[in-house]
């Protein structure tokens, strides 16, 4: 049993070194509370898998989320990639049904054993909610996206295997919703977060103020929603909201954990 326990252990490291490799060697690819303690230290682009020989061939260059399944001795491990260069990732009708959709066929998976959430966009993780695509929607259509994104960061959060969320640049709103819903969130240096809605005069509506307070602590995470302050890496690793800020180019990584 302690030997079965040990074993997981070091696979679930494996893949949190992938996580922070998805996360530091993004533009090298060309795709141009409490705190833990760090689990790895020094992650370099020869963790991650090549594309060529290990992404499967599921991802379609024009779709605004890929789903890459990855073979040969990361196999079991599945990569989400948001890919809305032109509206910074924002989570839109369509992006969101497509993640409704990816998420719902991986839960019922058994050969799925991790999800890794990474953007295709250099410096941007997820901007949060399409407001160019929200302010042509009847209200009543605002309130039915508003619930579905809601019910799919929640079906995210409640998958059966570990989701580590690869924050390599810009996280606000519903953005950094996704994150929190994932067990493990690696994050560059320079990554920006934050729940952004109350400069709207709106609160987050997908999990935020239930999520950050669990992970933070529920004083700091009112002085941050109230405020919409938005963090660095720095200044979260500092705060506990992250686990440890790497030496790697500023461009890796904190972690934190729920």
């Amino acid at each position: 049993m302690a030997a079965a326990a040990l074993g997981g252990l070091g696979l679930l490291r494996a893949r949190l070194r992938l996580a922070a490799a998805a996360a530091t060697t993004s533009a090298a690819l060309g795709r141009t509370g409490h705190c833990a303690p760090p689990l790895w230290r020094g992650a370099t682009a020869a963790a991650l898998p090549s594309a060529g020989r290990s992404y499967g061939s599921q991802a379609k260059e024009e779709e605004e989320l890929r789903v890459r399944y990855l073979d040969d001795e990361h196999k079991g491990i599945v990569v989400l990639g948001l890919n809305r260069s032109h509206a910074k990732n924002a989570l839109s009708k369509n992006l969101v049904k497509m993640m409704s959709k990816a998420v719902d066929a991986l839960k019922s998976d058994k050969k799925v054993r991790t999800v890794i959430f990474r953007s295709e966009v250099p410096g941007i993780f997820c901007a949060g909610a399409d407001l160019k695509e929200r302010a042509k929607m009847h209200s009543s259509e605002v309130s039915s996206f508003v619930s579905r994104a809601r019910a799919t960061i929640n079906e995210l959060a409640n998958l059966p295997v570990p989701t580590i969320a690869a924050i390599d640049g810009t996280a606000l709103g519903g953005g950094l919703e996704l994150a929190l819903a994932c067990d493990i969130r690696v994050a560059a240096s320079s990554a920006k977060m934050g729940l952004v809605e109350t400069k709207l005069a709106i609160i987050p509506g997908a999990g935020g103020t239930q999520r950050l307070p669990r992970t933070i602590g529920v004083s700091l995470a009112k002085e941050l929603i109230f405020s919409a302050r938005i963090v660095d890496g720095t200044r979260s690793n500092e705060s506990c909201k992250t686990s440890y800020q790497s030496g790697n180019g500023g461009r890796l990584s904190n972690r934190f954990s729920n």
